[in-house]
């Protein structure tokens, strides 16, 4: 059920955490090593922790400590979404390929339960929905694809839930 103006539901079900995500490659763990190193990201206090090898599962943690932490003695809103917002944009870029464009066009976050722990979001993107894109965009044609990711303590609990919107272009 929503009460909410984001449309996001405010009681969801727990989401435990995959205990077996997809290995990850050597690119894809010196991807995830740079992608902690970027300065913007780095700021915002999450870490990627695991990039699976064909860039369908990232699994990013949100640390609760002194970086993270707000005057309320909660993780701040601005680290939880910051460390959300470029994934499903990296992860469909390196997907698709240099053929197509991929931009975040909006975003919408629902703060579920105050944050007092460490947080975790697994971010995933099946093969048809990639096929799909490939299959209907003709060379200049666009779309909007909406994916939906939630932060997570290690027992499942949702404690935020964003859903992204991202504009989809095949070049040509």
């Amino acid at each position: 059920m929503s009460d909410s103006p984001t449309g996001i539901d405010r009681d969801p079900e727990p989401r435990p955490l995959d205990p077996d995500p997809p290995a990850e490659s050597l690119r894809t763990r010196l991807w995830r090593h740079a992608f902690n190193l970027l300065p913007a990201y780095r700021g915002t206090g999450g870490r990627v922790e695991h990039i699976g090898a064909a860039w369908r599962y990232v699994r990013v943690r949100v640390p609760f400590n002194w970086r993270t932490r707000n005057g309320l003695g909660v993780t701040f809103g601005g680290s939880l979404y910051g460390a959300l917002d470029p994934v499903y944009m990296t992860m469909l870029r390196r997907i698709l390929g240099d053929g197509f464009t991929v931009w975040d066009k909006s975003a919408a976050i629902e703060f579920v339960e105050p944050g007092r722990d460490t947080l975790y979001a697994e971010f995933e993107l099946a093969p048809d929905e990639t096929g799909t894109l490939r299959g209907a965009l003709a060379p200049g044609e666009s779309t909007d694809r909406e994916y939906e990711v939630s932060l997570v303590d290690e027992a499942g609990t949702v404690h935020a839930t964003c859903r992204k919107t991202l504009y989809v272009r095949r070049d040509g």
